[in-house]
């Protein structure tokens, strides 16, 4: 379970935690949850927890650290887990100031579970895609690093769409020697076309 998404649940009340404990383990999702916001502060820094994904489903108003102040240090951490607040009738000023501090979404109490549910669902959908462009960008940063300073000069060349003859004449070096260069980099970056290879650099520059 470790390597799936986790839903942080942190709620004061042991009630409400184990009420929405069960309502997100009741459609499959991995849940751990927290009696306060520094318990999940220790679990998330201790033996390099802070690698796990997911979301956090927070009361807004809890003994010690509230909701607002556990988010406020997790900005400071950039830690960029999204948070979904859970908050009473009387604080949905402090929910305001949540969404505006970049909360995904806030609930009153009593909660909707199925509008809670989907909420969840989504928030793990965009997380997961933002992760998986993080992870391609991060692969075409690796694979540029790998190229030589001709190679490089070559995809510069390249992505300005000249013909391997001309770029031959502007490095004074043969054709043949060009498109060695020009399959290298082909190569290196995993492109198959020179359309991929536009795609890729463009993505991450």
């Amino acid at each position: 379970m470790e390597n799936q998404p986790t839903v942080f649940i942190i709620d004061d009340d042991d009630s409400v935690r184990n009420s929405l404990c069960w309502l997100v383990e009741s459609v499959g999702l991995n849940v751990q949850t927290h009696a306060s916001a520094a318990s999940f502060l220790h679990f998330h820094f201790r033996n390099d927890n802070s690698h796990r994904t997911g979301c956090l489903v927070s009361d807004i108003r809890m003994q010690g650290m509230s909701g607002l102040e556990l988010q406020i240090q997790l900005t400071q951490q950039d830690i960029r887990l999204p948070i979904i607040f859970i908050t009473g009738h009387g604080d949905v000023a402090m929910a305001v100031q949540a969404m505006k501090a970049g909360a995904v979404d806030f609930f009153t109490k009593p909660v909707n579970d199925q509008a809670l549910i989907e909420c969840i669902q989504n928030t793990l959908t965009r997380e997961a895609e933002i992760s998986t462009q993080h992870a391609l960008h991060d692969q075409i940063n690796v694979r540029l690093a790998s190229l030589t300073p001709r190679e490089n000069q070559v995809l510069r060349k390249v992505l300005d769409g000249k013909l391997n003859k001309v770029i031959a004449v502007e490095l004074n070096v043969s054709s043949k020697t060009i498109e060695a260069h020009r399959a290298k980099v082909m190569e290196k970056m995993y492109a198959h076309s020179v359309a991929d290879l536009v795609k890729m650099v463009f993505r991450v520059e």
